[in-house]
C-alpha cells in the first residue's frame, strides 16, 4: 500500500508561490513600509542609548548657560588711582550732604528770636550783660530811652513754652517772639524763673499752627571732640549757625563781677556771641543737649575768643518742672 508522501511536490509550489507574491507586493509599496521600518530602528537606537544622549543634553545645556563667562574678557582689577577718581566723580555728581546743615534744619523749626524791650538799657536793668553772650544792647528809633535786649529761645512743649536764658528777658516790660518755623510773632511772659542757672521759661501767647517743640537728648553720652552747632542771633543776626566740638564737660564759670557763678556746664568752641544767648546747643542728629549762656571774656569786649558755655538740657528742662527726656 502506498504511503502517503510528508512533502508533496504541489505543496512546495504553492509556498514558492506565497513567498514569491508578497515580494513583489513588498516591491510595489516600498515607500510605504520603508519609513515605518526606519522608524523603528531610529526608536530602537534611542531606547539603547536613552542615557547617553540625556547626559548629552544636560552636557549641551551647561555649557550653554556658562559661555557668556567663559567668553568674557578678564579685567584687571581697578588701581587706587581709579577708585580715587571714581570717588570723585560720584561726589561731583551728587555731594555728600552737611551733617551739620542736617541738624540745622531738623531744630530750626523750634528756634525763637526773643526781644526784650526795657525802659532802660539793658545794664541798668540788671540784666549783666557782661556775664554773658547776652542781648546786645541797642536804642530802637522809636524812643530814645527805650532799649532792647535781644537773645535766642527754643520751644520745647508746642504748647508754647520757650526756653531762654533769664539775662535776655529779665526786667523787660515786653517780651516779642518770632518764631522761625514761619516768621510769625507774638508776645510772651514769663511763668519760672531759675536764677542758680541763668534760665527762664516762656509761654507764648499766640501759638502757630503745626508749632513744633525739639528734641532733647541727654548729655550723658557726650564726651569732648563731639561735634555740636550753637544756633541762634548773634549781635541780632540770624538766624545764624556755627560749627564746632564739645570741649569740655562739668566747667564753672564766674561772672567778671564775681556776683554769679555757673556749674556744670557743657564748654563749646562753636562760635557764640550777644544774642546767642538762650539758643540751643545741638548734636549732629538734631537733638538739643544744652542752652547757651555764657562766653569767657577776659578782655571785656564781649565777643567770642573760642570758649563757649552751655546749661545742660536736664538743668532747663527742670526749670520747667518736666522729665526731659
Amino acid at each position: 500500500m502506498a504511503r502517503t508522501p510528508l512533502y508533496s511536490p504541489s505543496d512546495r509550489a504553492t509556498r514558492r508561490a506565497a513567498a514569491v507574491a508578497p515580494a513583489k507586493g513588498a516591491g510595489q509599496s516600498g515607500e510605504a513600509t520603508g519609513a515605518p521600518a526606519r522608524r523603528s530602528r531610529v526608536a530602537d537606537f534611542v531606547r539603547r542609548q536613552e542615557r547617553w544622549l540625556w547626559a548629552g543634553v544636560v552636557a549641551l545645556g551647561v555649557l550653554a548657560a556658562g559661555w557668556p563667562g567663559w567668553t568674557r574678557k578678564v579685567e584687571p582689577p581697578l588701581t587706587m588711582k581709579q577708585i580715587d577718581a571714581e570717588m570723585r566723580e560720584a561726589i561731583a555728581k551728587e555731594p555728600l550732604a552737611s551733617a551739620a546743615a542736617a541738624a540745622y534744619a531738623a531744630v530750626l523749626p523750634s528756634v525763637v528770636r526773643v526781644v526784650g524791650e526795657h525802659e532802660a538799657p539793658p545794664a541798668e536793668a540788671g540784666a549783666r550783660p557782661a556775664r554773658g553772650p547776652a542781648s546786645a544792647p541797642g536804642r530802637t528809633p522809636d524812643h530814645d530811652r527805650q532799649a532792647r535786649s535781644v537773645g535766642t529761645g527754643v520751644v520745647i512743649v508746642d504748647k508754647g513754652l520757650i526756653l531762654t536764658n533769664l539775662h535776655v528777658v529779665d526786667g523787660a516790660r515786653r517780651i516779642v517772639l518770632t518764631y522761625m518755623l514761619d516768621g510769625s510773632e507774638s508776645e510772651a511772659f514769663i511763668v519760672s524763673r531759675q536764677p542758680e542757672n541763668d534760665l527762664a521759661v516762656l509761654q507764648a501767647k499766640v501759638i502757630p499752627d503745626d508749632l513744633q517743640s525739639a528734641t532733647l537728648r541727654s548729655t550723658g553720652g557726650l564726651a569732648p571732640g563731639d561735634e555740636v552747632i550753637a544756633v541762634g542771633f548773634p549781635f541780632g543776626i540770624g538766624p545764624s549757625a556755627s560749627q564746632g566740638v564739645i570741649s569740655g564737660l562739668k566747667r564753672e564759670f564766674v561772672s567778671p563781677e564775681g556776683r554769679h557763678q555757673l556749674t556744670n556746664l557743657i564748654q563749646f568752641d562753636a562760635a557764640a556771641n550777644p544774642g546767642n544767648s538762650g539758643g540751643p546747643l545741638v548734636t549732629m542728629d538734631g537733638h538739643v543737649v544744652g542752652i547757651v549762656t555764657a562766653i569767657m571774656n577776659p578782655n571785656e569786649q564781649r565777643t567770642f575768643i573760642g570758649i563757649g558755655f552751655a546749661v545742660p538740657i536736664e538743668n532747663a528742662a527742670a526749670a520747667v518742672g518736666m522729665p526731659p527726656f
